[in-house]
């Protein structure tokens, strides 16, 4: 167990600084922010191995999340992704040059794309969360499964308060 963090520090300092403030909604999201951060940097170097970027993974884990083998548009990925279409634009144009996603015409509506995964696509994709998954259990490993459900369940508390206040 940790006795003292790098924001049990920051706290001290405000409380020392400023004993008006009621600093526990800080310690709360700087521990949030900071543990985002090191797992993010984490998450990023373990997709690295497989030469894409978290970006690139995000993409590819939408599509392989989605199932089917029809494809997404890449409407439906620029929103489920919270992109601009120009962003979503290069990332796709750089995994299709990658050969790790396909655009097709939609049969559906011969103006629109379906993109989807290549053979080659998949299979990274699945190498790939196999090894985040395995990271993330890494970077939990000093907390039982018991404690990482209540943490879990504790966020999504947070995460909802945060969301209806944002």
């Amino acid at each position: 167990m940790v006795e003292k963090d790098r924001v049990d520090e920051i706290v001290e300092q405000w409380a020392r600084e400023r004993p008006d403030l009621e600093t526990g909604p800080m310690a709360l999201l700087g521990r949030i922010s900071r543990t985002a951060r090191l797992a993010g940097d984490a998450q990023e170097r373990c997709y690295g191995r497989f030469g894409i970027t978290r970006a690139d993974f995000d993409v590819l884990a939408t599509l392989r999340r989605a199932g089917g083998g029809s494809g997404l548009s890449p409407g439906r990925l620029t929103s489920s992704l919270m992109l601009t279409s120009g962003g979503m634009t290069g990332r796709l144009d750089r995994l299709e040059r990658a050969g790790l996603v396909v655009r097709t015409p939609d049969p559906e509506d011969r103006r629109a794309l379906l993109v989807d995964l290549t053979p080659a696509g998949r299979e990274l994709i699945d190498e790939a969360v196999t090894a985040s998954v395995a990271e993330q259990r890494r970077l939990l490993g000093d907390l039982t499964v018991d404690q990482q459900r209540k943490v879990s369940a504790l966020l999504r508390e947070v995460l909802g308060s945060v969301e209806r206040h944002a």
